[in-house]
C-alpha cells in the first residue's frame, strides 16, 4: 500500500512539474523596435501588437503591424504579397507568417496542421506546426502559393521565449521565400 501511495505521489508531482514547465504566452504583447533587431525586409515596421491566447492544446495569435509608406510602395507591375502587404515588408503582411498581420492558431500537440489561408487568388493551403520545449516554443509555417511569376514557397520558423519576469517575448525569426532567407529578432513587451 505504502508502495502504491509513493507512486500516486510522484505521478502527481511529475504532472504539475510538467504542467509548471508549459509558458504560458497569453497576452497582449507589443514590438519594442528599439531592442529588436529587424531584417531588411521589415526594417520599416513602425508598430506591431501580438494578441496571443492560449490553452492546453492551441495558441491564436492574431497580430496587427503598421508599416511606413515607404514599405506599401510596389513599383508598377511587381506582383503584391498575399494580404495586400508592400514590397521590402519581408512577409510582414497579413498571413505572411506566425507574425504577419491576421489570425494563425497551432495546435500544440506537436503535429502538423494544415489550414486555407485566403489569399487574393483564392485559397492557399498552409502547414502549421509548434512545439513547446520548456520555457521555448517553437512555430513554423509553410505555404505555397501560385502568383504570375510562377510557383511561390514561403516558410516561416520562430523560437519564442519569455524572459525571467514573463513581460518580455523573443521572438527568433527566419523567413525563407525565393528572394532568399532573413533572420530577425523581435523583442515585445506585455501590456
Amino acid at each position: 500500500m505504502k508502495k502504491l501511495l509513493f507512486l500516486a505521489v510522484v505521478t502527481c508531482f511529475l504532472s504539475m512539474a510538467a504542467f509548471a514547465q508549459k509558458a504560458n504566452y497569453a497576452g497582449t504583447w507589443t514590438l519594442d523596435a528599439g531592442k529588436s533587431k529587424l531584417d531588411e525586409r521589415s526594417r520599416n515596421v513602425e508598430s506591431m501588437t501580438l494578441i496571443v491566447t492560449q490553452t492546453q492544446t492551441e495558441l491564436s495569435v492574431t497580430s496587427t503591424t503598421k508599416h511606413s509608406a515607404a514599405t506599401l510602395e510596389v513599383p508598377a507591375g511587381a506582383p503584391r504579397p498575399p494580404g495586400g502587404g508592400g514590397g521590402g515588408g519581408g512577409g510582414m503582411g497579413r498571413g505572411m507568417g506566425a507574425l504577419g498581420d491576421g489570425k494563425t492558431v497551432y495546435a500544440l500537440d506537436g503535429k502538423e496542421t494544415k489550414v486555407d489561408f485566403e489569399g487574393p487568388n483564392g485559397n492557399i493551403p498552409q502547414t502549421l506546426k509548434a512545439k513547446a520545449e520548456g520555457a521555448k516554443l517553437h512555430l513554423s509555417k509553410s505555404m505555397t502559393m501560385s502568383t504570375p511569376r510562377g510557383e511561390m514557397t514561403i516558410s516561416t520558423k520562430e523560437t519564442w521565449e519569455l524572459g525571467a519576469d514573463g513581460k518580455t517575448l523573443t521572438v527568433n525569426r527566419e523567413q525563407t521565400t525565393p528572394r532568399g532567407t532573413n533572420t530577425s529578432t523581435m523583442v515585445f513587451t506585455k501590456s
